[in-house]
């Protein structure tokens, strides 16, 4: 009950605040919004944190699969292996991670 009145009080608290700043605010913060990530700065280091994140993951993913070795259920083996066969027949367009290569 306490979860229902939380959300029940958010609701009308969004909806107070919403109509008292109305569709041009709305408007104003969607604009600043696109100009934010429309920035090259932005995007470059969008980008660069994508890049990285992957190098790191990949690492991660070679250390913990040469630790763990053969101790992964037969069951995760044979799913990661049917996620690779499938990735592998889209033409390679994702990698490990089942992410695209952009």
């Amino acid at each position: 009950m306490r979860y229902r009145l939380t959300f029940i009080a958010g609701v009308a608290l969004g909806y107070v605040l919403g109509t008292r700043s109305g569709r041009e605010r709305y408007e104003q913060l969607k604009k600043s919004a696109r100009q934010f990530t429309e920035n090259p700065a932005v995007r470059n280091a969008a980008e660069s944190a994508v890049h990285s994140g992957r190098d790191i993951a990949g690492k991660a993913y070679h250390s913990v699969s040469d630790k763990v070795g053969d101790k992964v259920p037969a069951s995760v083996a044979e799913r990661v292996r049917s996620l690779k066969e499938r990735s592998s027949q889209n033409g390679g367009a994702e990698d490990d991670w089942g992410t695209t290569n952009t």
